[in-house]
């Protein structure tokens, strides 16, 4: 077992843009955070906030040009990956860092079978025979718990449910020699309710298992509370808020993050013992944000500095900071 208090990746200063017809679009700003080994860090927000944004930072896939990584540095295991070479980085990635789409179906080769595209790994990074590639490839679909794996690894991406897809990425991202960090961007969207647990919970076993760490992409706050140790939340760009789960939960500071938490069902238990309450607004446009706070125009506790300067980091407490002017108590009134 890894010493969990070791920083496993460290993203310091992040600074993605896209260059489009409208102009200069940044997506990710100034954005700073760790993983440590072993631990589930959920990386939550809206659509556009700059989630899958980074994770395309961290495994260089961000698509260059029209994307451009402006600064920043991302260290893994003690080593920038921004300094790498492609074909340096081509060797971490699938090897030490893995990743799982939301939709399978795009990610998976439809002329081939679920077993070759597994094995392939092995091939590619342990230099395995093809037969000998193919049997690891069931091996690990009986892992990821999929019914007649020896069956279903001659099977085509199409001939298979979406579960068994998604378990079929999952096979295929620890399929790594040494996996250190898995990156799920959300795994479990396009599925049902049953099949959304089923592997969540198979993620969560299949980390403890192999001694990975996970980064959860989602703007689900219902599986947030069941899987993470920890949250960062993201919003048009900018990380607003990091804290170990049972706090953020607890108490939220930054007003977006409150919402967030507002926006969710109450328990079975407790259903109907509270309305939903809606995030006022949309999303700015990203191209016109000034200098204060993008969330500004959709918050309650707005005040007109709010509007002249991104605020600085505020520490709440042990491993709790955010960023906000006049933030939240745990009455969810103006501090």
């Amino acid at each position: 077992m890894k010493n969990s208090n070791d920083v496993l990746l460290d993203i310091s200063g992040l600074n993605v843009a896209f260059h489009t017809r409208r102009g200069l679009v940044r997506a990710v700003k100034d954005l700073s955070l760790n993983i440590k080994e072993g631990e589930t860090l959920a990386l939550v927000g809206e659509s556009g906030c700059g989630k899958s944004v980074t994770a395309h930072s961290i495994t260089r896939l961000v698509p260059i040009p029209p994307g451009e990584i402006e600064s920043g540095t991302i260290s893994f295991r003690g080593t920038d990956l921004l300094t790498l070479s492609d074909k340096e980085m081509r060797a971490i990635r699938g090897s030490r860092i893995s990743m799982i789409f939301q939709e399978p179906m795009t990610s998976l080769n439809p002329v081939f079978t679920v077993g070759t595209q597994i094995g392939e790994v092995f091939q590619t990074h342990e230099n395995l025979g093809k037969k000998e590639a193919f049997e690891k490839a069931v091996e690990l679909l009986d892992l990821v718990k999929i019914p007649d794996p020896a069956k279903r690894a001659k099977a085509y991406p199409h001939q298979l449910s979406g579960g068994m897809r998604q378990r079929a990425m999952i096979a295929m991202a620890l399929a790594s020699p040494e996996p250190g960090l898995m990156i799920a961007d959300e795994p479990t969207t396009a599925l049902d309710v049953t099949i959304q647990a089923q592997i969540l919970q198979l993620l969560a076993e299949l980390k403890d298992r192999v001694d990975m760490a996970l980064l959860l992409i989602t703007h689900d706050m219902g599986v947030v509370a069941e899987t993470a140790d920890r949250v960062a939340v993201m919003y048009a760009g900018h990380k607003v808020e990091d804290a170990p789960v049972e706090t953020l939960f607890a108490d939220p500071r930054h007003p977006y993050t409150q919402g967030l938490l507002g926006c969710q069902p109450s328990a079975p238990a407790n259903r109907g013992a509270r309305r939903l309450v809606s995030i006022d607004g949309s999303v700015p446009d990203l191209l016109s944000i000034g200098d204060g706070c993008p969330f500004a125009n959709r918050c309650t506790n707005v005040e007109p500095d709010c509007l002249e300067a991104f605020p600085g980091k505020t520490e709440a407490g042990a491993d709790h900071e955010f960023w906000c002017h006049h933030p939240v108590n745990q009455l969810g009134a103006s501090s």
